[in-house]
């Protein structure tokens, strides 16, 4: 079995702009520059032959691949391409405290404690059992070979790193942006990243 995955960050959000800290539990739709990204994005890749759309139950998902929905491109939404929950710190801005309680957590991770969560939130191991159950229901699916999945920054740094193999704990070693895209090809049971970072269609926003 082959198939394609076209993995692309949710367009921008006046939230993203503030610094405030969305998360799973924080639903914002996209400012207008998150529009023109999605529209970017669009124009770039309305040519492939997506067979699938899968998005996160988050809106600001859901509208960056509107215009693909639009061509009336069977779409699905999946809680496990939800945003990592951030807990206590979801829809507040990032003052001094969260920002020392962020980088304390992502620090941690980065030395290997991947269950550690901020208080009421998910650790990377939750956030990939999550994942894991996403893959595997997308993969067991006939007849889509070509997919386009639309989710959030945090978690798709770490979708990145178990779907190749790359220890969780270097998540950060994958860039991101927003409609930032990544291109992997499933086969034989192994995913392999062929357009890494891909934002050539962002150079004129």
């Amino acid at each position: 079995m082959k198939k394609t995955f076209y993995f692309i960050r949710h367009g921008q959000t006046d939230l993203n702009l503030k610094g405030i800290v969305q998360g799973r539990g924080v639903d914002s739709p996209l400012n207008e520059t998150g529009h023109k990204q999605a529209q970017a994005f669009y124009e770039a890749f309305n040519h492939v032959p997506f067979d699938k759309i899968y998005t996160s139950t988050l809106l600001r998902t859901k509208q960056t691949v509107q215009p693909f929905l639009e061509q009336g491109i069977p779409s699905e939404e999946l809680i496990g391409l939800d945003e990592i929950s951030w807990g206590i710190y979801e829809g507040k801005e990032q003052n001094e405290t969260i920002m020392t309680g962020f980088e304390e957590v992502v620090n941690s991770w980065r030395n290997g404690n991947l269950d550690l969560r901020i208080e009421q939130g998910e650790s990377p191991n939750q956030l990939v059992a999550r994942q894991r159950q996403a893959i595997s229901y997308m993969l067991q699916q006939p007849d889509e070979e070509t997919l386009l999945v639309c989710m959030h920054g945090r978690a798709l740094r770490i979708m990145l790193c178990h779907l190749t193999d790359v220890p969780v704990h270097l998540m950060d070693d994958f860039p991101h942006t927003n409609t930032a895209l990544y291109v992997l090809e499933y086969n034989n049971r192994c995913f392999e990243i062929v357009d890494h970072y891909n934002v050539k269609h962002l150079e004129d926003i």
